[in-house]
């Protein structure tokens, strides 16, 4: 069998400018080219019309974008039919496939062609004589990790990493196998994605997640967007933002680039308006700081509210202030004292685009701010989100219908699996009801992250890497040396349901684990099984497979974990097999752990579920101070040194997470095409570089080291001066392990400093 070549160019790479607008057609015809190169024409249409619903339906495995409060019955998109299609795809990848095929060889493979290669059929082990993965039952495989981990002279030498597809009931049964077996090293994609958003909404508010809901999202007066492709990242969001300009709101997007999504929309279910060709305006104003630049713009549209406080007293909320928040005289001076030359230099905008912001603030009763990666993946990204926080108490912007902050969280259950206890610094309460509840003796002190994880592992720290879920190998941050810890491991373990570049690049021993996907019927000895999710607004309701498994021999995640428990940990009290007969009984024992899941089994059949408690929502703040806390952090500077420009990676339109579906960009007009690197105009004429011209990319890390991709095409693009921007996965080998915030610890993947030159000869590749 040779490797798919579907997402590999077949035509010469090409940019032209995307002038349409986001969804609509463009939209329906990629769906429907998905459905028909995958067959999947039938079932795919099924499965539409399965997505997303309260009755019986199944979550979309793709982003965390809440479900529609109406009962619509297509909530849906482009991506979400995408992810599910491929998912559902016919192809097999069984011992036939790894018989033919030396894992050297597979090494060769594009990222597309490994997954393209269909799901993964049977449990396989690796064997170093052949360099085949050849199958192994399940009990075997069991054994194997239970074994090894038993033979760690720590529980600390392994770590166990979740990527955001993982469902409630599993993570809560994986984080229990983990600090039972005496560990909290347990990784996830937050430590890479939004672990800012969460500290700084911590300790600013006492709750790490944002206060708004969707409804929330339509009665707002005003929306401000900020670090956010939402026409790729959170499709549906469209929808909210189309209603939003319809209804007179105001919606203001801040990103260095101007996407498809802060222009104009044709909501795929609005069918009038798709007969029509009627699009609808998706913002009212549209900013573009300097990447960095977020906290500067912020921290100016405060200064004005402040300084229009002697004109117009009520542009500031007194009596909410004195009332609710702490700090707010040392923020009013840091914010007299920050001078707008400043905030204009490190902002990269003019002091009237500021002011146009604030404005839109000042005039709009009940405001939302909204915010991705784009904010978060900084050094400074949590005084950012503090930042932003600030903002928003400046006009008690909090605790009210139509107010308060919004993150957006990337993949399906990512906030889930923090909720249910993935997270390697818990807190001493959580502890406590796990030990009580389930008769364990959790570790207390705090556990490695992601960045930590692949340290660990060069260092021979951590000897086993059990990955639930996602692609590590092409997520984490310094590609190489990513790969070099994971070969250093004594065993790795990939719990997947295609082949990614993970099992691929493996430990001395290394299993595959085979599960269900989410869109595929779950029967235990219960009967069918559901599992429960959480959006990225607190909700959380049932999923149900609808489709036949795609082996015989695939089991849940629930059952893999509880496979791995028992064999690791032999004389174990906890009941592992008889929570997998029926996740039900799972979710009792949840709800007697976790704050907020009490009654959980009756509230999560209730129509659209239930949503967890938020303290800081009613005003009630889990602080020190037991109120809102401004924070006064100065202003960083993130204006790049001379020669160099300050790049952030990004995803590309056909693409979710490293799940790569076409070299294609459309919203971005590129065709065929991922290494390349978007440029401002001004900034490529004074390097002498054209359009399309190759460049050599290179990275300098805060220990002086460099990495380099050559030979990549430079693209012209609207974005600020001393700005260049790339895909992800391609360029995470310009972000050095020690190249994370201070702050969250996260990667900074949204500010490398870089320089850009016309390339040497020689093809696209790292150096």
């Amino acid at each position: 069998m040779e490797p798919s070549v579907g997402a590999e160019p077949s035509e010469p790479p090409r940019y032209r400018p995307y002038h349409h607008p986001a969804a609509g057609w463009g939209a329906a015809r990629s769906v429907t080219q998905v459905l028909v190169g995958e067959n999947r024409v039938v079932e795919g249409s099924r499965a539409i019309m399965r997505m997303n619903h309260e009755n019986g339906g199944f979550d979309c495995p793709g982003c965390a974008w809440p479900d529609d409060t109406k009962g619509l019955r297509l909530d849906i998109c482009e991506n979400g039919i995408k992810h599910v299609t491929w998912e559902m795809t016919g192809k097999r990848v069984g011992r036939e496939f790894f018989a033919a095929h030396t894992v050297t060889e597979l090494e060769e493979w594009s990222d597309f062609a490994l997954e393209d290669q269909g799901r993964l059929t049977e449990p396989m082990v690796y064997d170093p004589d052949t360099d085949h993965y050849v199958p192994i039952r399940w009990s075997e495989a069991f054994a194997l990790i239970g074994r090894t981990l038993r033979e760690l002279d720590d529980p600390n030498q392994a770590a166990y990493y979740t990527s955001g597809r993982l469902g409630n009931e599993a993570t809560f049964l994986y984080q229990l196998m983990a600090r039972e077996l005496g560990t909290n090293n347990l990784p996830d994609c937050s430590n890479m994605c939004h672990e800012a958003s969460g500290r700084a909404l911590e300790a600013s508010l006492g709750t790490g997640k944002g206060t708004a809901d969707l409804k929330d999202w339509e009665t707002a007066d005003a929306l401000f967007i900020m670090g956010v492709n939402a026409a790729s990242n959170a499709p549906r969001m469209l929808t909210s933002l189309a209603a939003a300009y319809r209804r007179g709101a105001a919606v203001v997007h801040i990103n260095p680039l101007v996407e498809a999504a802060a222009t104009r929309t044709i909501v795929p279910h609005e069918f009038v308006d798709m007969a029509l060709f009627k699009s609808t305006r998706t913002s009212t104003l549209n900013l573009q700081p300097r990447i960095g630049g977020d906290m500067a713009l912020v921290r100016g549209m405060a200064k004005a509210i402040l300084e229009q406080t002697g004109a117009d007293p009520k542009s500031v909320d007194r009596e909410f202030i004195e009332r609710y928040t702490d700090g707010f005289e040392e923020y009013r001076e840091v914010c007299r004292t920050t001078p707008w030359e400043e905030i204009e230099r490190q902002s990269g905008l003019e002091r009237a685009d500021i002011l146009r912001a604030a404005r839109v603030y000042r005039e709009a009763d009940r405001s939302i701010f909204s915010w991705c990666l784009g904010v978060t993946q900084h050094e400074h990204g949590v005084d950012t989100v503090r930042e932003i926080v600030n903002l928003l108490l400046l006009r008690g912007n909090l605790g009210r219908e139509g107010a308060g902050p919004s993150p957006v969280r990337g993949h399906s259950n990512v906030q889930g699996n923090r909720t249910c206890g993935i997270d390697h610094r818990p807190s001493g309460a959580f502890l406590d009801r796990l030990a009580e509840v389930c008769g364990i003796r959790p570790p207390r002190e705090h556990g490695k992250d992601t960045v930590a994880t692949v340290g660990a592992m060069h260092r021979g720290e951590v000897k086993v890497f059990v990955g639930m879920g996602g692609n590590f190998a092409l997520a984490a941050p310094d590609t190489p040396y990513t790969y070099e810890g994971l070969r250093s491991c004594a065993l790795t373990v990939q719990v997947s349901t295609k082949l990614n570049r993970s099992h691929v690049v493996h430990g001395r021993q290394a299993l595959i684990l085979p599960c269900l996907g989410r869109t595929e019927k779950d029967h235990q000895r219960g009967g069918l099984q559901s599992t429960s999710v959480e959006d990225s607004m607190s909700m959380v309701h049932l999923s149900v497979g609808m489709k036949r498994p795609a082996s015989a021999q695939l089991l849940s995640e629930p059952a893999i974990v509880a496979g791995m428990a028992r064999a690791a940990l032999p004389d174990s009290d906890t009941p592992w097999e008889w929570y997998v007969e029926d996740y039900d009984r799972i979710r009792d024992t949840m709800a007697r752990v976790l704050d907020g899941f009490e009654d959980f089994n009756r509230r999560v059949r209730l129509p659209l579920g239930f949503r967890i408690k938020q303290p800081a929502r009613e005003l009630v703040f889990l602080t020190p101070s037991g109120r809102a806390e401004f924070s006064s952090a100065p202003l960083p500077d993130v204006v790049p040194a001379p020669g160099t420009l300050a790049l952030g990676t990004m995803r590309s339109h056909d693409q979710w997470n490293t799940t790569i579906y076409s070299d294609n960009d459309r919203y971005r007009g590129v065709r065929n095409l991922r290494t390349l690197v978007f440029m401002n105009r001004d900034d490529m004429r004074e390097r002498g570089i054209g359009a399309m011209d190759p460049v050599d990319i290179t990275s300098t890390a805060r220990d002086g080291s460099t990495r380099s991709l050559n030979g990549y095409l430079a693209v012209p693009y609207d974005i600020p001066r001393g700005c260049a921007a790339g895909y992800m996965p391609e360029m995470n080998v310009l972000c050095a392990l020690v190249d994370y915030s201070t702050q969250s610890d996260q990667p900074i993947m949204k500010h490398l400093k870089v320089t850009v030159t016309r390339a040497a000869a020689g093809g696209p590749g790292a150096g």
